[in-house]
């Protein structure tokens, strides 16, 4: 069978999590019976001579890079591509991009929508904005032929709007297992040393919290620590130019920009403490990747990061400075050099993988 993935920026290389989940995923569904294809917007790609990726087939189309309408262009393109190609599935990620559902499905393809969460709740939306998310949040579940959800509270979520709906399936994202200890190159050359800064990773956007957790991290009283912050924006906004001016002067605040791969491993592997203070997630990978380094973690408490089941101590209220600054402090005084081992059966790609495949499958018989 063919199936055709959109409502991702595409692979590989690309930040986010909705790309990082379609990179580690599809590498382990394509086989001689599922040919996969990867709808790119190639504006984000890091190498545009990558068309294959670990037998993934990529395909880019393009379209203007616009904060509000590129995604839901690129989807209806390439929903046009999958009926062009003959596709069997078209796979559509996040509520956006299934606004497009019923046109694909008018279109004679199943549709699969995998809800990444709620992102009309999103702080960078305005009201239209947030109402056309609604819409694609709704259109999506109606016209799936089957409907995946990355967390339960999402899953919830949708029963309690949608009681009616059976075809809703559980499913998480992932994290990769770690196979040995990175070296130290990558963070020296910041000017960082082992267990002595704090991280936090995400794209530049309001609903992260790197604007608060800058403002927090000034405030703390252990003037040797450092806060690195890695990530990049798709769009300059007022957000990003304020951020990067609270952190121009301070020697202590590292802005790295967009880290992969074995440089992002340090980060990681050295972090004295991850820092995760979003208002809005659905099931943070990041999170997920800073827990498979034993890395100690203090997190908002948002469902989503709730839903981890990390102890009490690992979270803060969001929202709530005071909160923030003080059980940022005291995980801080508390940790030194101790990694931790989490129970992270729950989120492994290869099983995620086979049921995801299970579902496309069942589809066509």
């Amino acid at each position: 069978m063919k199936i055709v993935v959109t409502g991702t920026r595409g692979i590989p290389g690309i930040q986010g999590g909705i790309e990082t989940h379609c990179e580690e995923l599809y590498p382990l569904i394509a086989d001689k019976q599922h040919e996969i294809i990867v709808v790119r917007r190639p504006d984000y790609a890091i190498d545009h001579t990558v068309k294959t990726y670990r037998q993934v087939t990529i395909k880019d189309i393009k379209v203007v890079r616009n904060k509000y309408l590129e995604a839901f262009l690129h989807t209806f393109l390439a929903v046009l591509y999958a009926r062009r190609i003959g596709a069997d599935i078209v796979h559509i990620h996040a509520v956006g991009p299934a606004l497009m559902t019923p046109i694909a499905r008018m279109l004679g393809t199943k549709v699969v929508v995998t809800h990444h969460g709620p992102d009309y709740n999103r702080e960078k939306w305005g009201n239209l904005a947030k109402w056309i998310l609604r819409t694609g949040e709704k259109a999506g579940i109606h016209y799936a032929n089957h409907i995946i959800v990355i967390a339960e509270h999402i899953r919830q979520m949708i029963l309690h709007k949608y009681p009616s709906k059976k075809n809703i399936t559980l499913i998480h994202n992932g994290v990769k297992a770690i196979s040995q200890t990175p070296g130290t190159d990558f963070i020296q050359g910041l000017g960082l040393t082992e267990y002595n800064y704090i991280l936090a990773v995400g794209r530049l956007v309001k609903e992260k919290g790197f604007d608060k957790l800058v403002e927090v991290f000034k405030q703390l009283s252990s003037p040797s620590l450092k806060l690195v912050i890695v990530g990049s924006a798709d769009h300059q906004d007022s957000y990003v130019q304020k951020l990067k001016e609270a952190c121009r002067d301070e020697k202590n605040i590292c802005l790295a920009g967009f880290v992969k791969g074995e440089k992002l491993a340090e980060l990681y592997a050295y972090a004295r403490l991850f820092v995760l203070p979003s208002t809005h997630e659905g099931l943070p990978i990041a999170l997920l990747e800073a827990m498979s380094y034993g890395t100690p973690i203090l997190a908002s408490d948002i469902p989503a990061n709730k839903e981890i089941g990390l102890p009490d101590e690992c979270y803060f209220k969001s929202g709530d400075f005071t909160d923030m600054q003080q059980t940022l402090e005291k995980r801080i005084e508390s940790i030194q050099t101790e990694r931790i081992t989490y129970n992270l059966s729950a989120y492994n790609w290869p099983y995620i993988a086979l049921r995801t495949k299970k579902i496309y499958d069942s589809l066509i018989v």
